[in-house]
Order: C-alpha cells, then structure tokens, then sequence
C-alpha cells in the first residue's frame, strides 16, 4: 500500500456535513456545552421578556407597539422598528435550541422550541405567508418595502431554523412550514410578468435557500436562491420603483445610497466591500453556495476580487470588520481603529460563513485561514466564557467602559453566536465524491460519507492550545479516497505521517492544504503536528492607529493585555519588536487557557503632580507583560485591555 500526494483537488462541489454528522469535545465541546446547558434557556428568557412571542402567537391578542420607529433623518417618514425583525431573532434561538436539542436532550427546552414552532404553524396564512410583523402588526403591507423591513431576511432564518430543527430532532412542523413558505415566495418572485424583480435590503435569504434544497433535494429552491443573487443591482433599481409605488421618492433614504444594501452595482460587477458588514457577508456567503453549487466562475471570479478587498484592506486582526458604528460596517480602505471599532459580532459570524462557503468549490488555505481568525477571535468573543453574557461590539483597545451585556434593544448577536458555537463541528470538515477536507481542527469525531463509504474520522487535540493532533480513520472496508489537511500560514514547520511514515509537506501547489490520497484501511492513523509559538504581527502603516504597535498571536488566537494582569495604563507598556524569551501558563478560572508573558518596559506614570505637558522624557522600567487570548477579555471583570501594543524603538 502507497501513500501519494496529489498536486490538486479534482473540481467538485464540498459540502459541510449535517449536524448529526460531527460531535465535538475539547475546547469546543466546552462552549457547546456552555451554550447547551445556560445561553440557549437565557435566549428564550430574554425574547419572553421582550414580549416577541406575543407579537409572532396569533392565540394572542394583537400586541402594543413595543419599540418605536426610528425616524428618518428628515424627521418625517418612518422606517424600521427592530420588532420588524423580531422572527429573525427568534428563528436563531430556534436554531441554537435544535444544536443544544442534539448535543444534550431536554425535555424543557424541546418544549419550548416546539411551543414557537407551533405559534409559526398558526401564524401562516393560506397562501404559505408567514411574517408576524405584517400578519399582526401591520396587515395589509407585505412585499411593499424591501428595502427597510427586513420580510426576506426574516424568511430566511426561519428557513435556516427549520433545516436546522429537522436535522437534529427529526421533526418535519417547521420545515413543511416553511416549505410552503419558500413556495409562495418564488411564487411572488422572479422574472416572470407577473412576478416581483425584488430582492431584500438585508440579505439572508440567499444562503437559506441553499440550506433548504439540500435538505429536501427541490431544486426549485436553489433556482430561487440564484435569482435573489442575479436580480441584487440590476437596472431598473427595485427599491426605487418600490418607493415610488409608496408614494415616496427614492432619494429620501436614511442610509443616502444603496451600497449600505449591497443593491448599488449587480454582483459581479462589485469591486469593493461597502455597506453594513454583515449584509454584505450574507450576500457573499448565498454567491458563495451559488458558485459552488452551480460552477459558476463569474461569481467566484468576482467573490475573489472582494475577497481581496476585505482581508487586504478593511479586516481587523480579531478577523473583525466594519469599522463604523455610523452604518455598522465600512468606510474607507485602512480605516481600523481599535478604541471605537465597531467590528460587531454578526458581523464577524457573518465572515465565518463567507469564508466556509468559499470553500465549496475546493480547499483554499486564504479562506480556511480567515475561517479560522474569525471563529476563534472576532466571533467567539462576542460570548462570555460561561455563556451568560455577549458582546454587539468587538473594539480592539477598551479605556476600562465596554463590557458584556444581558441583552440588547436590537438582539441579533446573542442569538447568531449562539448558533455559529453550537454548530461548530459543520465548519470543521467538507466532503466531496471522493474527497474530505479538513478545515478546521478540534478534538471531535465525525461520521462522514466519502466514495460511497461510511468512514469515520477521529481528531484527538488540545488544539487551539496545542499543534499535536491525531486523526484515526475507521471504516468497514478499504477504500481510496484523498483527505486534504489544512496547513496554516502561521504554521512554519509542520510534520506529517500516515502510519508512522512520515510525508513531505508540500503545499505550494496544493493551496495551502496537504492532499493525501491512498487506499484507507481501518484504524490508519494520521500525526499531523504544527507547532506553536508566539508571533510578532505588524499593520500595514497605511493603518495609522496601528504604526509603531506589535499585535501577538500564537496558534489561531490572537492575544491581548488586560488590566486584571497588568494593572492600568497599558499603553505605557512597550515590548521589543524580538520578544525574547516567553513563558506559557494556564490562567485560572479559565478553563485552562493559555497565557503567554513576555519581558517588557512600562514607563514611569507617576510624579506628574496634575500636568497635562512637561518636557523631560518619561522614566522606563523592567516589566513583564502577560498577554490572553482575546475571546476571553472581559471574563474577569472590568478594566483596560489592548491588541496593538507600543514597539520599543
């Protein structure tokens, strides 16, 4: 028996596993449980609290305004209330509940997540509709503002809910639901004469789509999908002949151009990653599916370009984007900075999607890479440790005044970090004909389908805090197939072996991943170690927030000081542009997450006796600077923290 690498992927469409699929352990299984046990029951508590469910159950009388309208800026014409969207967030606790639902049975919140699904059951009217806002609340205005209200979005994270509740428990309610749902959409839209060219001001729709027709294999659902995608900016612009048809002028629009919706230029005409953040992940991740699913090499073509833009340009450290708190996405090309970033936690979420789908088309290291920079930092630390608290914004540099929060006035975040932690272990692999991709590594086992054989794959790590992990395959039978393992471009010298053979890892043309391909036999054991130790990371000077500043990161993590290890002030902190010699510790209360310290010099603070200025140069001394990851500031209580740390010069 041969072991062989192969110099590329044969073109084909990879596909994310289900949820019965892959059950993690480790880190993960950590967080899952945490979401499971705490956050899921919290989710529920808070949308009781809000009063959604009196808003979505029809058994219920018509509820009172409970939020008000936010006002253009003219002061005259409404706009959106965040009770427009309230399915949306209640669709993601159904979500996040059919993960938990999986992981850990509870008769509980089995319940409750059934009780919602039969309110949505009640609420559908004949024709399929099913929007409590336009039902309930406003009757008689479905389909008349695209642009502002969000009714598409909202379909698509029920639709999302409903694959996902399928998948872990087996029950069809919400998914017969919503397929009449989705029907009586693509009966409302599309090309046709008596059909509406629209497309949603918010996107979402299009990914969901995708979900439902591989689950119910119509692909009547994937044509819609595709043409949410295609009709997105063409001329005649929909959301002016929708405002018109209002009453309204087109150009009375609070957001002053349709780049906040994505909506200014068709998609693969796009160049530039503009709007609100996680819009724009939402469309990328539905052309992503699109172009994987349909071989399309425009939309990939034009995916890459932006792609480009956004990791290149405007994509902080953390994996974290959109900058402005203004249009709670982007402004300018190496506009990042730390103490006001933005940088919400959909939005991060939103980029782990993107970065997933791109992936269906063959494994690519740029992609995987982000995948994981997100995941790990951007996105994992809008959740507290213990799954009680979230964050909306993620910034860089915190003067001691930004925390966790119970809940929110507009509460997407809590719901979709929610989701993304629970359903971790579908990011992790992608399998084609022949082919299983391993994106991502954590302790896990995975019951996959490859050449037409059950194989099982076994990860054994402590990964993210250690680079050893051991895959062991299991299957009936020998059977050939290519496993395709991710190299990480932080990683520099990995090493590889199939049976205590060691392989050369050779990557340059592989993009990034190692392709194995041979005959599997039961119990082969694959090492795979990458090696970790804290590196040095500089910004672009064109980010002048960041000039003359280090960021560390050690694996996929990246760090950070807080104030609970390093007192106060922690700008006065300097490290070396060498940092010298590191030391490791597990930080206590913590899980044993890894802590690195490094040898440091702090300026003198004191003696200032009230100055704001004086002339004579601040006195240093020897310090030690202990860094922690990111995703777990603000799990100690309050104070400063800081990425981007003052170089010695």
């Amino acid at each position: 028996m041969t072991t062989r690498t192969i110099s590329a992927v044969a073109p084909t469409t990879f596909r994310p596993p289900r949820i019965p699929q892959v059950e993690v352990s480790g880190f993960w299984g950590r967080h899952v449980d945490a979401v499971a046990d705490r956050t899921v029951a919290i989710l529920y508590d808070r949308c009781l609290a809000a009063g959604m469910f009196d808003q979505i159950d029809p058994a219920r009388p018509v509820p009172e305004m409970r939020l008000p309208f936010h006002r253009r800026s003219n002061g005259v014409h409404d706009t959106v209330t965040a009770q427009m969207f309230w399915d949306s967030d209640v669709a993601k606790v159904i979500e996040a509940g059919a993960y938990a639902l999986y992981r850990r049975p509870n008769a509980d919140t089995e319940a409750k997540m059934d009780g919602i699904i039969d309110m949505f059951a009640r609420l559908q009217q004949p024709d399929g509709y099913c929007n409590s806002w336009y039902i309930r609340m406003q009757p008689g205005k479905r389909w008349t503002n695209l642009r502002d209200c969000h009714e598409l979005y909202c379909a698509g994270h029920l639709i999302e809910a409903a694959v996902a509740y399928h998948q872990a428990t087996g029950k069809r309610k919400l998914l017969d639901v919503m397929c009449r749902y989705a029907d009586h959409i693509a009966a409302t839209f599309g090309p046709g004469p008596d059909q509406k060219a629209g497309y949603c001001g918010h996107e979402e729709i299009e990914l969901a789509l995708v979900r439902l027709a591989r689950e119910t294999g119509e692909q009547r659902y994937m044509e819609l999908a595709r043409f949410f995608v295609d009709a997105r900016g063409q001329q005649p612009h929909y959301f002016d002949i929708e405002a018109r048809a209002r009453g309204e002028d087109p150009l009375d629009y609070v957001h002053h151009t349709p780049e906040y919706t994505q909506a200014h230029l068709p998609v693969r005409q796009q160049t530039k990653v503009v709007g609100h953040a996680v819009r724009a992940m939402y469309l990328y991740s539905g052309m992503a599916d699109i172009a994987a699913e349909y071989a399309d090499d425009s939309l990939t073509k034009a995916l890459e370009v932006l792609w480009d833009d956004l990791t290149g340009k405007q994509m902080y450290v953390t994996g974290g984007i959109g900058s402005s708190a203004k249009n709670e996405g982007f402004t300018q090309h190496y506009d990042l900075p730390n103490d006001t970033a933005y940088a919400e936690t959909c939005a991060s979420v939103g980029l782990v999607f993107w970065a997933s789908r791109m992936l269906g088309r063959r494994p690519d290291r740029r992609y995987a890479d982000i995948l994981e920079q997100a995941l790990y930092n951007g996105a994992l630390a809008g959740l507290s440790a213990d799954g009680s608290r979230f964050f909306y914004e993620n910034p860089l540099e915190s003067h001691g005044d930004h925390h966790r929060w119970n809940w929110h006035r507009c509460p997407c975040c809590p719901p979709n970090i929610a989701r993304l932690v629970a359903s971790v272990g579908t990011y992790m692999y992608g399998v084609a004909d022949n082919s299983i991709a391993v994106h991502l590594y954590g302790d896990s086992v995975a019951r996959l389908e490859v050449a037409s054989t059950p194989v099982t794959l076994t990860q054994n790590t402590e990964y993210p805090w250690d680079g050893a992990i051991r895959l062991t395959v299991n299957l009936a039978q020998p059977t050939r197939f290519t496993l395709s393992l991710r190299i990480p471009a932080w990683c520099d010298a990995p090493s590889v072996s199939v049976g205590g053979e060691a392989i050369a890892v050779d990557v340059a043309e592989n993009l990034g991943y190692l392709d194995i391909e041979r005959e599997w036999r039961d119990g082969d054991v694959v090492a795979l170690t990458l090696p970790m130790h804290l590196i040095s990371r500089q910004a672009n000077p064109k980010v002048r927030q960041d000039i003359g500043r280090i960021a560390l990161s050690r694996g996929p993590l990246i760090y950070c000081l807080e104030e609970a290890d390093n007192g106060n002030q922690l700008n006065a902190i300097t490290i070396g542009r060498k940092l010298g010699e590191t030391s490791t510790a597990p930080i206590r209360d913590l899980h044993g997450a890894i802590s690195v310290s490094i040898p440091a010099l702090r300026e003198d603070t004191s003696g200032w006796n009230g100055q704001l200025y004086r002339a004579d140069i601040p006195m240093q001394r020897t310090a030690t600077a202990r860094f922690v990851p990111y995703h777990l500031w603000d799990n100690r209580g309050p104070g400063e923290m800081l990425v981007w740390v003052r170089a010695q010069s």
